[in-house]
């Protein structure tokens, strides 16, 4: 609602500054805050409303959200309001854990983001390309399945040697 309206001010104010005619409602709310005192009810009360309403959207960006958090698939016959998340530093830490259980797999490094999983991992012995095919398969397992994500990210899977 108030984004309509702010909307509606900004058109007519672009509007009356490219040169056309202003309308009726934006000639009579200008004369009206031109020829009113400040110390008027309305204008007094229009001016603590816009401080309360900066005042609330000031403390909205300033609060923490959901972007740490990734949804979950909510279980069959469970509540219909029920919301299950994940936080995804937890679920980078079972992941891991699971990247650790591919065979060869000696190092790895596990991030996950809102849309993609970050996999780095090091192999000491079998193919790379092997261990790759074998991750990817295991991540997105891990992912849809003890996760149980609702929106599985995409994965990116980066495999070296490890040097030593």
């Amino acid at each position: 609602m108030t984004a309509l309206a702010c909307g509606a001010l900004l058109f007519e104010a672009v509007w009356t500054r490219a040169g056309n005619r202003a309308n009726t409602w934006w000639t009579t709310l200008s004369n009206e805050l031109a020829t009113r005192p400040v110390d008027d009810v309305w204008i007094l009360t229009g001016a603590a409303v816009a401080a309360a309403l900066g005042l609330v959207l000031l403390i909205l960006a300033l609060t923490r959200g959901n972007r740490g958090k990734l949804p979950m698939k909510v279980p069959a016959g469970g509540p219909a309001g029920m919301r299950a998340v994940v936080d995804r530093r937890s679920a980078a830490l079972i992941l891991r854990d699971a990247t650790m259980s591919v065979p060869g797999t000696s190092a790895a490094r596990v991030r996950v983001g809102r849309h993609r999983i970050h996999v780095r991992a090091e192999v000491r012995f079998r193919d790379p390309a092997d261990v790759k095919a074998e991750l990817t398969k295991t991540v997105g397992d891990a992912a849809s399945g003890q996760l149980r994500l609702a929106h599985p990210p995409k994965q990116t899977i980066h495999v070296r040697r490890s040097p030593t």
